[in-house]
């Protein structure tokens, strides 16, 4: 079975986005999608005090001192702007920010999203996550369908500590598209090479 890698999930999920949006990239695959936005007017914001991130820098070009949320070198553009963290989170609290593309560990058939900690395992802090789907107008997960021993992550009902109850409106994987329906998930679209037999075949959660 063919899959999207994690550059062409991210390549996917920059399709979502239009001109005119400020969206919010969260930390791992979601990342990449600053490479894939191309020549639309989009704003990329980090909640850790930026507004119009660039894409990631040649090597050599590096500035440690411009890092996203993730702690990854990126680059800025002539309109970017910076403000401390109060600031940030009252774009993400009030509603200005259109849309987050946010990595998970588990999403299940009701959009109940799970994404900041493993019960038992070192925590750095929630980070963002919690206020970003609670303020945003639309939440996209990019994430891998299955865990590495091919369990599927996207599960009748969430297994681990909640982000957020009914918050995520559409599923991006190496499999394919998915939405939160009611019902469950509906199938979008498949990975080049997969077939909707292996997306189901791969889906704990209800295919409507």
């Amino acid at each position: 079975m063919m899959a999207w890698d994690r550059n062409q999930m991210a390549e996917r999920a920059a399709a979502e986005l239009e001109d005119g949006m400020y969206v919010n990239l969260g930390i791992g695959i979601p990342t990449l999608v600053a490479n894939y936005v191309g020549d639309k007017d989009i704003t990329l914001q980090s909640e850790n005090g930026m507004l119009g991130m660039g894409p990631f820098p040649y090597a050599g070009d590096e500035d440690p001192d411009l890092i996203n949320a993730g702690k990854q070198t990126i680059t800025e553009l002539n309109r970017t702007a910076y403000f401390d963290s109060s600031q940030s989170f009252g774009m993400i609290r009030g509603g200005k920010i259109a849309a987050a593309i946010l990595g998970a560990m588990e999403v299940d058939e009701k959009g109940d999203l799970a994404n900041w900690m493993i019960p038992g395992k070192l925590i750095k802090g929630m980070g963002g996550a919690m206020d970003l789907v609670a303020g945003v107008g639309r939440v996209i997960v990019v994430m891998d369908h299955t865990n590495k021993h091919g369990v599927s992550k996207l599960l009748k009902e969430c297994t681990l500590p909640l982000t957020g109850k009914g918050v995520v409106d559409r599923i991006i994987t190496n499999l394919g598209v998915l939405d939160v329906v009611d019902g469950g998930l509906k199938i979008v679209e498949c990975a080049d090479g997969a077939t909707k037999d292996e997306l189901r075949a791969a889906t704990e959660a209800t295919i409507v």
